[in-house]
């Protein structure tokens, strides 16, 4: 930012009372600076095809917090732009984003929002409400509706521990649509191309009170079935050691589960489908 004179003094800019908010900030001073920006003149439509997706993603509930989870592949069109991309990200100490849709301006997006959580609490010297975060991410994803019109669409899941709400439902998660609006699930939620199937699993699957292991393999299977029915979607690639992205947020903060954690149990997933194809029954 252009945000000094010839003698390195910062501009009066940053002196200027305003909100604790970075992206207003932005939006005020440096709007070209957005990811949200609008890329193409009025009348000119992207061709999504052209532009690298992310798929599936999914959150769920479990003893200890919430666990988010991801696949790992891009698409362009019919084709598989990356296999290894990475979808869920910590956006601070107990909170965590995923996405699905154009990957450029989500992983804009997340970094963005990452600063926005950071800048809020320096300024206000306590961290946001878990709702507030919400409210601002559908804020951004709002400002965002000029591109989703044209074909770039950004579909991010938070996910987040709250220690103000109630013992047995700290862990908490939120969808969004591609015009900001807000939702709060219960107990699990998929997005992207592969989220029915994602979701479809889950149903069977999902039950309160699992430990960690319990809804790790859950959100694995899930992927599973998810990368089974949507080409866009990629399961879990032993040969190349390329396996989604499972974390989660406790009270104890922010975790993604080691490599070698989720190796372990995705090999284990295959083995068991080799005699059960379309996977485990719903647990009575």
């Amino acid at each position: 930012m252009a945000a000094s004179d010839s003698e390195g003094r910062l501009g009066e800019e940053f002196f200027t009372p305003g909100s604790a908010s970075f992206t207003e900030f932005l939006a005020a001073h440096r709007p070209e600076l957005l990811p949200t920006r609008r890329p193409f003149p009025d009348g000119v439509r992207a061709a999504p095809d052209r532009f690298p997706h992310g798929t599936t993603v999914l959150a769920l509930t479990y003893r200890d917090g919430v666990l988010i989870a991801g696949d790992r592949r891009a698409t362009m069109g019919n084709l598989i732009a990356q296999r290894d991309l990475e979808k869920v990200h910590p956006a601070d100490e107990h909170t965590a984003v995923a996405f699905a849709g154009s990957v450029g301006l989500a992983l804009d997006m997340v970094k963005l929002y990452q600063v926005e959580l950071a800048h809020f609490e320096k300024v206000e010297g306590i961290p946001m409400t878990l709702g507030a975060k919400a409210n601002r991410l559908a804020g951004m994803i709002r400002q965002n509706l000029g591109q989703a019109m044209q074909g770039l669409a950004v579909v991010p899941l938070l996910a987040g521990y709250d220690p103000a709400a109630p013992e047995g439902r700290r862990g908490r998660i939120f969808s969004f649509d591609v015009a900001g609006g807000l939702y709060e699930k219960q107990h699990f939620h998929a997005d992207g191309s592969g989220s029915p199937y994602a979701r479809g699993a889950l149903k069977k699957l999902f039950r309160p009170g699992m430990d960690r292991r319990e809804s790790a393999l859950a959100a694995l299977q899930a992927l599973y079935d998810a990368a089974d029915d949507d080409s866009a979607t990629g399961g879990p690639d032993v040969n190349r050691r390329i396996f989604p992205i499972v974390s989660v947020i406790t009270e104890e903060g922010f975790e993604r589960l080691p490599q070698q954690e989720t190796e372990q149990l995705s090999r284990e997933m295959v083995e068991q489908r080799r005699s059960r194809p379309d996977g485990p029954n719903a647990t009575p």
